[in-house]
């Protein structure tokens, strides 16, 4: 348990969110209960636990989307109100705009922090050649399909350059040929922007192939029980998943999430 008592990740690397004491309950039930936690900048962390142990919840919690009932999070010293941050969510058909033009999706953080056109404009094109967009943008979300509803949804939360991007299953809904897409370009953004990002993952092969480290929590009241370092060279491939390395770090992960579970 060498990882566990480490959950800085790295010693001696500046985090780039501290978490002390997290408390947070559900009707008088405590889901964490004064979890500590360091979580490195610049970094892929994918959150990996048995059904119920809250892993959607943290997210939300860090990201500011549900307030804590105790503790603190801090994002390099500072509030997450201080904090550009960009977040994936789940069910993409509620988290956009019916009302606007799929463009106009993407281009809205920027329109609320005050970007001038022509800036907002280089953004979402930059954006557009980056992942390859061939549809029309000028459609409504409710227009496009799925896959494609969720290539907006990731758009819109790299537009505003952000310190941070929480992912809250964003595969999950999208078929094989798309998410292997979109998991393809994720990786190639995180290459380039060093974007700190926090990936919640029901699926473990999907969380160790994207991940430098994998957080695996307990059930509830949930503490963390392994962080597991991926060294999987980047970028990686369809052949990174049959890697010696690659397998020997999923099955340990495994071990650890199987072990979890019977408790």
């Amino acid at each position: 348990m060498e990882s566990v008592s480490r959950q800085n990740f790295d010693a001696g690397k500046r985090p780039a969110i501290t978490i002390r004491g997290l408390k947070k309950h559900f009707g008088g039930s405590p889901l964490y209960d004064g979890l500590d936690l360091d979580i490195p900048k610049g970094r892929f962390i994918s959150v990996f636990g048995p059904n119920g142990c809250g892993k959607s919840t943290l997210i939300n919690l860090i990201s500011g989307l549900i307030p804590i009932d105790g503790g603190e999070i801090l994002f390099d010293g500072r509030r997450v109100a201080d904090v550009t941050i960009g977040y994936v969510f789940q069910n993409y058909r509620d988290a956009l705009f019916p009302w606007m033009s799929s463009r106009d999706n993407i281009d809205y953080p920027l329109k609320v922090r005050g970007w001038d056109a022509a800036r907002r404009r280089r953004r979402v094109d930059e954006l557009i050649a980056q992942f390859e967009v061939a549809f029309d943008l000028k459609r409504r979300p409710f227009e496009l399909s799925g896959g494609q509803q969720q290539l907006v949804s990731i758009l819109r939360a790299l537009a505003p350059e952000p310190e941070v991007m929480f992912l809250d299953e964003p595969f999950s809904a999208l078929d094989y040929e798309m998410t292997l897409f979109i998991r393809e370009k994720l990786q190639t953004v995180f290459q380039q922007t060093g974007v700190t990002m926090l990936l919640v993952s029901h699926d473990l092969e999907e969380a160790v192939y994207l991940a430098d480290h994998v957080l695996l929590l307990t059930k509830r009241p949930t503490q963390v029980a392994d962080i597991i370092d991926v060294a999987a060279a980047r970028p990686r491939n369809d052949a990174t998943l049959s890697a010696p390395d690659f397998v020997a770090t999923k099955a340990r992960s495994l071990a650890i999430f199987q072990r979890e579970v019977r408790r």
